[in-house]
């Protein structure tokens, strides 16, 4: 009795990683060149934003 139930878990181990195999690759077709991976590619990391970091200066002057 053990060893059919012990195959019927191993056949539903494999399904569920073949699952999760494809949904991965469906999620990263999907997800190509959005985005998260431009900032992972560090493609903003030589942009800085001169506004934030001028108001930010300027609070430290007031409080001074």
């Amino acid at each position: 009795m053990a060893e059919p139930a012990n195959k019927v878990a191993q056949q539903i181990e494999e399904r569920l990683e073949n699952l999760a195999d494809t949904v991965r690759e469906k999620f990263d077709k999907v997800t190509e060149g959005t985005f998260r991976d431009r900032i992972k590619e560090g493609r903003f990391a030589d942009q800085t934003d001169h506004g934030v970091d001028q108001a930010r200066a300027e609070t430290e002057r007031k409080q001074d």
